[in-house]
């Protein structure tokens, strides 16, 4: 049985107080709310805290508003349980929803958290595996090693993103709110990445996720396709996350984010631009396949499937394509519905 290693858990009263918290311990401290990720890589060896700093408990964190252009602020404690249980949300930004209903499984969605599932590590067949495995085989330059086990001339670590969420909430034009002890700043969801599997996260470690805010939804429509080898629990091998915005029943504006073929989410939007002036009809009756093809090829090309992940990387790529194909239409089929 894998056990935790002895930790402190500090406890403050707010996010305040947590950033504060953070700036004093630096590198020996790391933020916990659902610990759905934390907790079993700090028995695994893969990740090293002296002080836990608890986020779980604080209410601040915890709130659902609407904001005054329309849109809808989240609280980054808020758990994704609590999003796929919202019928306003599912109505108003589908593709988000889908994209937290479809993280590992009810109950670790019961304690997983928003802003948690954004910040979510990297992972690799190489790296997710328990410290004597590791060591077996050689450490990775993600934890311990200085080499690259799945591609070992990179000079950087190419594990791959894992979020569900932050490509939808990419496709959407989401932003955070991050809070310091120097102050808040609001980024876009976009920002919070790096291409590097070992450095995945832009914001600075004494950084604090306090909302995620959703732009408002009126004219568009969103989805997120899934491809994983289990119909739960699983990590996506492939995932597209796809937003459309419609006047009347003619496309105006099209987002596409791919994520699982590279170390960080890709946007990919400028592929959804041959969507522009398309009728909702003639995509959904089948009159513009060719064009929708040419959509997903170029969407796609940017993935950089390796061998780290459950699945072949060839066919990964290839459902790269088949996910946008598939995301395209329905966000297209609930636009089409809606201008009815």
């Amino acid at each position: 049985m894998l056990r935790l290693p002895r930790f402190r858990y500090l406890r403050p009263q707010s996010v305040a107080e947590a950033a504060d918290l953070m700036a004093e311990h630096g590198e020996q401290a790391m933020l916990v709310a659902g610990g759905t990720d934390l907790l079993p890589k700090m028995k695994r060896g893969q990740m090293e805290a002296e002080i836990l700093v608890g986020l779980g408990h604080l209410a601040e964190l915890r709130q659902l508003e609407r904001s005054d252009d329309g849109g809808l602020r989240i609280g980054a404690g808020v758990t994704l349980s609590q999003i796929v249980h919202d019928a306003a949300l599912a109505r108003l930004y589908p593709g988000y929803v889908r994209a937290a209903a479809l993280v590992s499984s009810p109950a670790l969605r019961n304690a997983g958290t928003i802003g948690g599932n954004l910040c979510v590590d990297t992972r690799c067949n190489f790296y997710d595996q328990s410290y004597e495995w590791r060591m077996a085989v050689g450490f990775c330059m993600k934890k311990d090693g200085d080499i690259c086990r799945v591609a070992p001339a990179s000079k950087r670590c190419r594990a791959i993103a894992s979020s569900d969420t932050a490509p939808a909430a990419m496709a959407l034009g989401a932003t955070v709110t991050l809070v310091s002890s120097a102050g808040r700043r609001e980024v876009p969801v976009s920002a919070l990445y790096e291409d590097d599997g070992q450095f995945y996260l832009a914001k600075a470690a004494d950084e604090i996720i306090e909302s995620i805010q959703l732009p408002a939804a009126t004219d568009w429509s969103s989805s997120y396709v899934k491809v994983r080898r289990r119909g739960s629990i699983d990590f996506p091998l492939a995932g597209v996350a796809v937003a459309l915005k419609a006047a009347g029943p003619v496309i105006e504006e099209g987002r596409i984010v791919i994520t699982a073929v590279a170390s960080r989410p890709l946007d990919v939007s400028e592929a959804a631009e041959p969507l522009v002036g398309c009728t909702l009809a003639s995509l959904l009756e089948g009159q513009r396949d060719e064009l929708l093809t040419g959509v997903a090829a170029s969407a796609a090309r940017p993935a950089k499937p390796l061998d780290n992940a459950d699945l072949h990387y060839v066919w990964r790529k290839q459902m790269t394509r088949r996910g946008v194909e598939q995301a395209v239409r329905e966000a297209a089929t609930a636009l089409l519905a809606r201008s009815a």
